[in-house]
């Protein structure tokens, strides 16, 4: 298990890239670090793999503290998004390299033979006599993967790996890294920007801003139950509808629209309104097309997403998105009824806190 406690990064320029973050990571987990640039993600990786010094606080494997531990000695294997492969060796090579160096270096042929079971492990060996410069990014990607198994490490650590494929080869690389991370059963910290890169890879998603952890929790959780309005916003895609309320005599209101909060699930609230401003919160697919509904709204942009559509309209001076079938009928620049199902609506107070 990995523990880290009050970890704490600021750096020479006075940046607080981590503000005291507390994380357990399971054994055999993968779990993916997402947010926006400049959230920290990368920093933990580093501050993981040795290559900073923390702050404060402790990073500990197996309750053995890894802060003063040489990177060499931390038993962790780091992927980078270019790959760093060496342009002058071979496929093999590349692979064999970690286990030819340093002072546990094994005979070329014990190395050659644990590097062709890895690379058949992941789909490579005919590759085995190419150059990097020879082969596709997707290829390089596994070759990169594959050194770094190689050495048999306790955690695997992959810094944005995917960002320089394109968009189909991503979607089947990330799916051999699952496959092959779960079968060999190794712990697995997997720093990402794309969030559904995260949702379809991890057991679980740190999901930051702004050097805190805002929600630690399975990819599902974060999208059905988040904690406050950054990850109701950052989670989804197309996100979630935000519109600002006032809430008065037991109802939101908004430009012609009222929510009546006596008909909303009462042991959702996780403490009492008071009057004033709020927003709330719900989800293009919880939004659907309803001829019958009184609630008529300009329909501007309509986006084609295979079998279902983005349609976006104005509430008011607000910008709205529903999900809806492409076998209907919706024209842009017309008007039609819109339901919302309030038992998915969700309200933040304007400091973000969740309070529905």
């Amino acid at each position: 298990m990995i523990e880290i406690s009050s970890l704490r990064k600021v750096y020479p320029n006075g940046f607080e890239a981590l503000k005291k973050i507390d994380l357990q990571i399971e054994e055999g987990d993968l779990v993916c670090l997402l947010g926006p640039s400049g959230c920290g993600k990368t920093t933990i990786l580093n501050l993981i793999a040795g290559l900073l010094d923390p702050t404060e606080g402790d990073i500990k494997n197996d309750g053995e503290s890894l802060v003063t531990k040489h990177p060499k000695d931390r038993n962790m294997s780091l992927v980078f998004q270019n790959y760093a492969l060496y342009p002058h060796m071979t496929v093999l090579e590349n692979v064999m390299f970690p286990l030819r160096v340093g002072k546990n270096k094994m005979s070329k042929e014990d190395a050659q033979k644990i590097a062709y079971e890895y690379m058949e492990l992941t789909s490579i060996t005919e590759l085995a006599d190419k150059k990097p410069d020879s082969m596709s990014g997707g290829q390089q990607q596994r070759v990169a993967i594959t050194r770094a198994l190689v050495q048999q490490p306790k955690i695997l650590l992959l810094d944005e790996p995917l960002s320089n494929l394109d968009a189909r080869l991503r979607l089947r690389i990330r799916e051999e890294i699952r496959r092959l991370v779960k079968k060999i059963g190794i712990t697995t910290i997997f720093v990402t920007h794309d969030q559904e890169e995260a949702m379809s890879i991890s057991d679980k998603i740190v999901l930051m801003n702004d050097g805190v952890i805002q929600q630690y929790d399975e990819a599902q959780n974060l999208y059905l139950e988040p904690k406050n309005l950054f990850v109701a916003s950052f989670i989804g895609n197309p996100g979630m509808n935000m519109i600002p309320v006032e809430y008065k005599d037991n109802n939101l209101h908004f430009e012609g629209l009222s929510i009546d909060t006596n008909k909303l699930d009462q042991s959702r609230f996780k403490e009492a309104l008071e009057e004033g401003t709020y927003i709330i919160g719900i989800r293009p697919e919880n939004i659907s097309y309803d001829p019958n509904s009184s609630f008529v709204c300009d329909v501007d942009l309509i986006e084609l997403m295979g079998k279902e559509a983005i349609v976006s309209f104005k509430l008011g001076n607000q910008h709205m998105k529903s999900l809806v079938s492409i076998e209907e009928s919706i024209q842009e620049n017309e008007s039609y009824g819109f339901s919302m199902d309030l038992e998915r609506l969700f309200i933040f107070k304007e400091d973000g806190t969740r309070v529905y």
